[in-house]
């Protein structure tokens, strides 16, 4: 079963592990409603994720997922305050996606542009998942 997986920009800066192409990885997978990332990376690739990689405590009762990363895609975007807001909290602004396709997601991607670095597209092949997926 091929999984296109988000995982986070500031979970890698974290803690997370450099992967590559072809590498078999371990992770939490919760699953997400597309929409949620549609400011991100456009709702045409929105639609193609199912689920996100999680280790930060929200993995109770879900199981480890081995997979098999088939190919990698760095996300960039710009963020601002929203017109209107008053809150003054910075979001995606939508159609200012940048997609980057890299052999390899390290901690730290490099920095482009007019944009920031807000995760990683992950396609995968699961090998092993402990219990169903959901």
């Amino acid at each position: 079963m091929t999984l296109t997986i988000w995982v986070d920009g500031w979970q890698m800066q974290c803690c997370g592990g450099s992967f590559t192409s072809g590498d078999v990885v371990s992770w939490t997978l919760l699953e997400v409603d597309p929409a949620d990332y549609a400011d991100i990376v456009g709702s045409q690739r929105a639609d193609e994720i199912d689920f996100c990689e999680e280790h930060h405590g929200q993995d109770e009762g879900h199981a480890l997922t081995s997979a098999e990363v088939v190919s990698i895609v760095e996300v960039h975007c710009r963020y601002g305050v929203p017109p209107g807001a008053t809150d003054k909290v910075n979001y995606p602004v939508p159609g200012t996606t940048v997609l980057a396709p890299v052999e390899q997601a390290d901690r730290w991607a490099k920095a482009r542009p007019g944009v920031r670095f807000a995760g990683y597209l992950v396609t995968a092949v699961v090998a092993h998942r402990g219990g169903e997926l959901r």
